[in-house]
């Protein structure tokens, strides 16, 4: 299982920023190893983000996307004590969901 995603999320005014880092290596597919072989591609392909259950974000990667990736959005309405939680599923079936609170 991978690492777990650091999430914060702060309240200001109507909206809470959401920052998120995500723990991925991310290969492309299209670097070789020191022996000359292709390293296979794994990178997230589908993240979500939801606001007390309801889906405030959807996002489709692909394998430009940098080694730990990090994202930041807002959600409106969101208020101290709701909770984020993101999801991503990558290429190779694995996902990895982990919630914060909003402060």
């Amino acid at each position: 299982m991978a690492d777990p995603m650091r999430i914060r999320a702060q309240v200001a005014g109507d909206k809470a920023t959401v920052r998120v880092l995500m723990a991925h290596e991310m290969e492309a597919g299209q670097r070789r190893d020191a022996s000359g072989n292709l390293i296979p591609a794994w990178f997230i392909q589908e993240v979500t983000a939801t606001h007390n259950g309801k889906v405030v974000l959807t996002a489709e990667w692909g394998p430009a996307v940098s080694k730990n990736p990090f994202m930041q959005f807002n959600v409106k309405g969101a208020k101290a004590g709701d909770k984020i939680a993101v999801t991503w599923k990558d290429n190779r079936g694995a996902t990895r969901t982990d919630e914060a609170t909003v402060s």
